[in-house]
Order: structure tokens, then C-alpha cells, then sequence
């Protein structure tokens, strides 16, 4: 088994998909490696290409809002995308790319082993709730998958984009949120 830290100097040298090509850096992940619930996106954008470090626009600034939201903070929780590069002009990624990429993701839920999961987005839910996804018919509805408790929401991005959709994120982030708290107290019973 990998550590995080191993696992993200192999990210950092990878070449197994075109996307490496014009990455200015990967973008691995970050947060608590302890974390309870784990939001997973499509993709790095311009900025975090920039920084390497996932969700640092400006929907990132509204994930973090939102994670505030519900009584979290962004270091208490992991937050990490399906590929790890920067598709081009921001596209989504093609599907050989999340192919290749979500084994390292794979290898970042086995270490992380976060009770929750939480799709941003159409693609990431595809890539790990089911390839038929559609977010507007889907989201907010609860899945299990071995011991994991995965909802998909709204991708920040789309917020920004539509406004109308902020209640019904609101609604979604409001279940994760009961999730959490039933998890959490399920726990402190059991242990």
C-alpha cells in the first residue's frame, strides 16, 4: 500500500496519458488524509494548473463556502478530481484520460477511506456512481458502493454558471451534512 506522499510523486512523473503534455503541474489532491468525506471533481482548471492544488478558483472559493456550510472546514475534509491534469480550454476529460487516471484516484480512496463521497459534477459521477449519470435527474439521491456512502451534487462551476441550481445544492450539501452526522454518531455508539 501506497502512502499519499508516494502516491503523488508517481502522479507528478506521469506520462500515461496525453494530458501530461500540457500540464503546467498535476494536481493531486489535498485535505485532512483522515478525512470522513471526500468530494471528488472532473478536472483541475487554469488556476489550479497554475498551483497545483485543486478547487482554488472561483469555484473552489464556493466549494469552500459551501463545505463551511455545513460546519466543515476545507482541511477536515480531502478533496481531489478524476484526472489529475488539466484537460485543454478546460473540456471535460475524454474518457481514456478518466480511464487512466482513476486508478490513482482508486489508490487515493484505499489510503484515504473516507465514509463519504461526494460527486461534484456529471463526470465524476459517471466515473463513479454510474456511466448513465445525468446530474440533473440523479443528484441528491444516496448510493452505496462496498462501505461507501456516495451522493452526487451540482459542480460549483455550474452554480456559478446557473444560480437557479444553488437551492437545489443547498438541499444536496444539507444531506451530506445528516449523513455525516449519522455516521458520526453511529460510531460513538458502536465505539
Amino acid at each position: 500500500m501506497y502512502t499519499l506522499d508516494e502516491l503523488k510523486s508517481i502522479v507528478k512523473g506521469c506520462r500515461r496519458c496525453p494530458l501530461y503534455r500540457t500540464r503546467t503541474n498535476t494536481v493531486f489532491g489535498e485535505g485532512s488524509p483522515n478525512a470522513k468525506i471526500m468530494f471528488i471533481g472532473e478536472g483541475p482548471g487554469y488556476y489550479e494548473d497554475r498551483m497545483g492544488r485543486p478547487f482554488v478558483g472561483k469555484a473552489g472559493q464556493l466549494l469552500d463556502k459551501m463545505i463551511e456550510a455545513i460546519e466543515l472546514k476545507r482541511n477536515q475534509v480531502y478533496i481531489a478530481n478524476i484526472v489529475k491534469c488539466r484537460p485543454p480550454n478546460n473540456r471535460d476529460p475524454y474518457e481514456e484520460e478518466s480511464n487512466i487516471c482513476i486508478e490513482y484516484l482508486r489508490w487515493q480512496v484505499k489510503i484515504i477511506d473516507p465514509d463519504i463521497i461526494v460527486c461534484l459534477g456529471a463526470v465524476s459521477a459517471r466515473n463513479i456512481i454510474d456511466k448513465d449519470f445525468r446530474i440533473t435527474r440523479d443528484r441528491g439521491i444516496w448510493h452505496m458502493r462496498g462501505k461507501f456512502n456516495i451522493i452526487a451534487t451540482y459542480h460549483p462551476a455550474a452554480l456559478l454558471r446557473d444560480e437557479s441550481k444553488k437551492r437545489e445544492a443547498w438541499e444536496d450539501f444539507k444531506s451530506i451534512r445528516n449523513k455525516y452526522i449519522e455516521l458520526q454518531n453511529g460510531f460513538n455508539m458502536k465505539g
